[in-house]
């Protein structure tokens, strides 16, 4: 069978009420990079955070995070563009990813594009009742032929973010104008828990995304659970020869009672795809499974 690859999502937006081995800072998350990478992954992706865990936005992060990891390993990077924590301009939102591509020692290899809007409100199970009610996950068509343009100016390769059909269907129309080339790589989002924003981590709800994927143009899918437990889904992911994008930014993985570190996660699947006969792609065999452009820094 094909390779995996394997993404590591170290951070995201988790707090460390559940989990005290999510990495806030520079340092922690090229620490943790290098663990995850040791453990099998060609892929990194991180939100840029505070001491305290707030979002950050500020290209300074970005630029330490990633030179800091280019440094010891060949790990492809996959930043974040803010999430609904950024709710700026199209231009604006893209700003961090401009300012890394100045130097190679900085430049990612992926920008995500989240292919569509949603209402991505946090649910509280105790309560019975949302937490917040105006959460927005906004991105426009314009918004999205923006970043599309600037990724394909860098040489990067669109992260292509799918939480509903929807999304699917909107990529394949941006395969059809030329807006994206192929081979797409596709993340399908399932969600549970406290947000239900995706399709659920369930079987029948990936089914239903793989089941619209675009007929007429290669793609390559991965999978994460945002807020669930994906190695309920692992083993269908890898038997039907998708990818995994997994981590303690999703979720609080647990090995019985103790928190498990985000290498532990990527051990774990790693054993798990080993067992079913698939091993783990190199970064250098994640690029050409992916057919990624060579990368282009600012002149």
């Amino acid at each position: 069978m094909d390779k995996i690859i394997i993404e590591a999502r170290v951070n995201e937006l988790a707090t460390r009420v559940g989990n005290p081995h999510v990495p806030f800072l520079p340092q922690e998350i090229i620490k943790d990079a290098k663990a995850c990478y040791d453990a099998g992954a060609a892929v990194l992706h991180y939100h840029a955070r505070t001491a305290d865990g707030a979002p950050d936005h500020s290209p300074e992060f970005y630029l330490e995070a990633n030179a800091g990891i280019r440094a010891q390993s060949d790990l492809l990077i996959h930043p974040t563009l803010g999430y609904v924590a950024n709710d700026a301009d199209a231009r604006s939102r893209f700003a961090a990813v401009e300012a890394m591509m100045q130097s190679a020692e900085t430049a990612p290899d992926f920008a995500p594009m989240d292919c569509g809007s949603v209402n991505v409100d946090w649910w509280n199970p105790e309560k019975g009742a949302y937490d917040t009610t105006d959460l927005i996950y906004k991105n426009s068509t314009a918004t999205l032929m923006y970043f599309a343009e600037r990724i394909d100016h860098y040489g990067l390769k669109p992260y292509l973010v799918s939480w509903n059909i929807s999304f699917t269907r909107q990529i394949e129309q941006f395969l059809k104008m030329g807006v994206l080339r192929g081979p797409a790589y596709v993340c399908f989002c399932m969600t549970d828990e406290i947000i239900f924003a995706g399709h659920p981590g369930t079987e029948a709800g990936l089914d239903a995304h793989t089941t619209f994927l675009p007929k007429d143009f290669k793609t390559v899918w991965t999978v994460v659970n945002y807020k669930g437990d994906l190695f309920q889904l692992t083993e269908k992911i890898i038997r039907q020869g998708g990818h995994i994008s997994i981590g303690l930014g999703d979720y609080a993985y647990m090995d019985g009672a103790r928190h498990m570190t985000n290498a532990e996660v990527i051990d774990k699947v790693v054993a798990q795809a080993r067992s079913l006969g698939r091993e783990p792609a190199s970064a250098a065999e994640t690029r050409e499974i992916l057919q990624m452009p060579k990368v282009k820094v600012a002149a």
